[in-house]
């Protein structure tokens, strides 16, 4: 049969669990969870984010235990929620107090349920690597951020439990409805598959991956949570309220019949990611709740990070790529520096490739994010369960001021001044006057005979801290080549004459690489 062309055609919606009763499919569910729990000694470690579908896991896993007999609820199930420290603050509240909850829950109804709330190492987390080191906000390019805050923790915590028990189980909430990519992924495990339904972890050795809701669409995870009573006392009418305030429309409807769109497509997380164009779910919240404009200052901040090419751009500047807008003023001043970290000038095309930020860039990131921090807590529109709101940590600041001192020879120690001037109280933090080689004062003065050239203002400042590095030390091994990588950071005169510089050496090395034959080419492109 041909369907004329000029016949629209409506898509046929999936009846929530494929027309089966709900009853029917979370018995089959916990029965299989129950059976594949008390199958060996293997502990659980599941995945929580405080999100519907994770969520749907959680309650299917706790509903499961609870109607085992108590001798055989023997082995641990460790329930993961990574907080990267920079998460949505409405959704990081939500998991906090959800784990809390959960823990006291557990411990009433005699359930081997442990919650446990992860962080990264403060030398990964987002500021230290960002506003410490200087990193670049992230691009899809150089996504530094995905594994030093999510990963890793995690990852670390599984590894503790197959070091303790030799193997484990990791209960997660993946659905092949995500994606397309998600799906091709998982068919993909699913033929190494062992014990029916565990799949191998590619990255982690000895732990398997059990997905109950693999199959579930969006239709289904709601309606399973909207009609099963949360067991450990949170109301999934408030999830869904969250995810509803987290859409651009305001509207996230129930699931009625077949023809009534689904919810759940907006995505939480990091307030200040920059892989994505615009943070829609802030933005949406914002928009649908007077009471959230309190995070304004933070969407700001974000779209300030996500400024293009290391530049703060105007809204309207023809070099925006097509659809960006930024609404800051344009500077002719770069953020970042035209070095690398290791000081060296790598080329792309007639210029040099973006480093870390430069100090001026940073030291504004810190009093802005500082700025934004106070002023939430001070201002009378503020909720006052979010007074106490803190979007950098003491140990963040610790750890970036002892990085700008003795890893960037910044010896002006500007972040207590910083500290003092945005919130009006002293830095929490000993005077490091005896560790540096000269004080506020005595730069100043540098500052001003090296006439406004920062490059050689720089150098001199990094040949002076190494100089007091290594005064103290018995044996100064090292000394003449920490001098001499100080004077070849800051040799140049500026951007152009480095990149000048970078291209007579590489035309020199290509000119002798065509004398070469291939085994000396090799050698001469292998590293130092």
């Amino acid at each position: 049969m041909t369907i004329p062309l000029n016949i629209p055609i409506t898509p046929v919606r999936r009846k929530p669990f494929d027309g089966r009763s709900l009853s029917e499919v979370t018995a089959e569910l916990t029965a299989e969870v129950r059976e594949l729990y008390t199958a060996d000694e293997v502990p659980w470690v599941i995945g929580y984010s405080g999100g519907k579908d994770s969520t749907a896991v959680l309650q299917l896993v706790w509903a499961a235990l609870k109607d085992l007999p108590a001798e055989q609820r023997t082995k641990p199930v460790h329930v993961i929620s990574t907080d990267t420290l920079v998460e949505n603050p409405v959704v990081a509240a939500w998991v906090s107090t959800s784990l809390e909850t959960m823990a006291k829950a557990a411990e009433e109804q005699n359930l081997p349920i442990e919650p446990h709330r992860l962080t990264p190492e403060i030398k990964d987390t987002f500021w230290v690597n960002l506003i410490g080191r200087g990193y670049p906000a992230p691009r899809p390019k150089f996504r530094w951020c995905t594994e030093r805050l999510k990963i890793k923790p995690s990852n670390s915590f599984i590894r503790n439990v197959v070091a303790a028990h030799g193997e484990a189980i990791l209960v997660l909430g993946i659905r092949k409805a995500e994606s397309q990519a998600r799906a091709r992924a998982m068919e993909k495990h699913e033929k190494r598959r062992v014990r029916d339904r565990l799949s191998p972890n590619a990255n982690l050795p000895n732990s398997l991956v059990y997905s109950p809701v693999e199959d579930w669409t969006n239709d289904d995870v709601w309606e399973f949570l909207m009609q099963v009573p949360n067991p450990w006392g949170y109301n999934n009418h408030d999830l869904l309220s969250m995810y509803q305030g987290a859409s651009a429309d305001g509207e996230c409807p129930l699931v009625v019949d077949s023809t009534t769109p689904s919810c759940g497509s907006s995505r939480f997380g990091c307030w200040t990611c920059t892989l994505v164009e615009q943070d829609k779910s802030m933005s949406a919240m914002i928009q649908n709740d007077d009471e959230k404009e309190w995070m304004l200052p933070l969407l700001e901040l974000r779209d300030k990070l996500d400024a293009p090419f290391g530049y703060i751009t105007d809204k309207n500047d023809p070099e925006l790529p097509a659809g960006k807008k930024v609404p800051y003023p344009r500077t002719d001043k770069p953020a970042r520096d035209f070095r690398r970290m290791s000081g060296k000038v790598m080329l792309f095309n007639d210029g040099a490739i973006h480093g870390p930020y430069l100090q001026e860039r940073r030291e504004e990131w810190i009093r802005d994010l500082l700025s934004a921090q106070t002023w939430i807590r001070t201002n009378e529109q503020t909720p006052e369960h979010v007074r106490g709101i803190e979007l950098i940590t003491l140990d963040e600041l610790h750890e970036i001021r002892r990085i700008w001192v003795f890893d960037k020879h910044e010896v002006e120690d500007s972040l207590p001044r910083i500290y003092k001037e945005t919130t009006g109280e002293d830095f929490p933090g000993g005077p490091l006057d005896e560790q540096l080689v000269m004080g506020a004062d005595e730069m100043e003065i540098l500052k001003d005979l090296c006439e406004g050239d920062d490059l050689h203002y720089t150098m001199v400042r990094e040949l002076l801290s190494v100089e007091r590095k290594y005064r103290t030390m018995t044996r100064r091994a090292g000394l003449f080549q920490a001098l001499e990588d100080a004077v070849q950071k800051g040799y140049y005169e500026d951007h152009d004459d480095a990149v000048d510089f970078a291209q007579r050496k590489q035309k020199l090395r290509d000119d002798v690489k065509k004398n070469l034959t291939l085994d000396e080419e090799n050698r001469l492109d292998a590293p130092a």
